[in-house]
């Protein structure tokens, strides 16, 4: 079956802004999307959908996946950088193949790629953000094992205690200490184990436990 070609006129040019805090000014970002539409000749005008919320709430809760099913075949979506995609490589990976699927082309403005293009371009930028998100996530596999390792090492007993005023992060407590002491933001410990950043201040409070 021929695939439908949309005139250039009725294809749709779409922007996402994300910024996480209330100081942050979407402005600035919107004229550097204007200039790169224009930069590139996109014909029509650029929507925009903005929101303010934490990078680290999964992009299918936010404003994004509403943007990412409303695309079609031959559709435009440009984003300032990749960073306000995803809140990892892993998720942006996750955006562009869903997009890519759809038929929908990303253009990053800070990167100035096409990240779902045919082109050799391309596919070497989707090739080496695949192998980065692979090194990321070897790279929490290995300090949680090293944070288990030193934990046993000190004799400090694995698992769920038992007894009154368990927490469903006691299990976790060598991986959270490892995540800790390799700079991982509490926003991100706490998405990782399905709690409040409160939660688990407040567990590590409980259990004297510090950043190291």
């Amino acid at each position: 079956m021929r695939k439908k070609v949309i005139p250039k006129s009725e294809r749709k040019i779409t922007s996402y802004l994300r910024v996480s805090t209330v100081d942050q000014d979407v402005e600035k970002n919107k004229a550097s999307v204007l200039n790169f539409a224009n930069s590139h000749n996109f014909i029509g005008k650029v929507q925009f959908t903005e929101e303010k919320i934490s990078g680290m709430v999964p992009w299918r809760k936010r404003k994004l996946n509403d943007l990412v099913e409303s695309l079609r075949a031959d559709d435009v979506l440009i984003v300032p950088e990749l960073s306000r995609v995803g809140r990892s490589l892993v998720e942006v990976l996750e955006v562009l193949s869903v997009l890519k699927d759809r038929g929908v082309a990303v253009y990053s403005v800070k990167e100035n790629f096409q990240l779902n293009g045919s082109d050799i371009q391309s596919k070497v930028m989707r090739t080496m953000l695949a192998l980065f998100s692979e090194i990321e996530r070897d790279l929490i596999s290995s300090r949680t094992k090293e944070g288990l390792a030193a934990a046993r090492a000190r004799g400090r007993l694995l698992g769920r205690p038992r007894g009154p005023g368990r927490s469903k992060l006691d299990p976790y407590r060598p991986e959270i200490e490892a995540l800790l002491a390799n700079g991982s933001p509490k926003t991100f410990i706490a998405n990782r184990y399905n709690t409040s950043p409160l939660n688990l201040s407040l567990w590590m409070k409980k259990n004297k436990i510090q950043r190291a």
